[in-house]
């Protein structure tokens, strides 16, 4: 199994707004039965947005953005994404829910 944990950093004001298209994404992956796990969060910070994201592999992950609702989706968000640090991938070993 493959995960991603990204960050992403939202221009100011911003951040809820970025949030509700992460959520409406994960709504998108809802039948994509390489996604395992897709979830939003934030932190303290009050332009960070947070993902976590477990899939079959990583062949799953990357074809997952290749729709036209999933690409339409992206483009949204890009004006209020102002950063987007380098995320983290790894190998799921297992664990609960999984």
């Amino acid at each position: 199994m493959y995960g991603l944990f990204g960050k992403f950093i939202a221009v100011e004001g911003e951040r809820d707004n970025l949030v509700n298209i992460l959520l409406e994404a994960s709504k998108l992956l809802k039948d994509n039965v390489g996604c395992i796990h897709y979830v939003v969060g934030k932190s303290e910070d009050e332009n960070d947005a947070w993902v976590s994201e477990v899939w079959n592999s990583k062949e799953a992950h990357d074809k997952s953005l290749n729709p036209e609702n999933i690409r339409n989706l992206i483009m949204t968000a890009r004006p209020l994404i102002k950063e987007i640090p380098e995320g983290f991938e790894y190998e799921v070993m297992g664990g609960k829910g999984l």
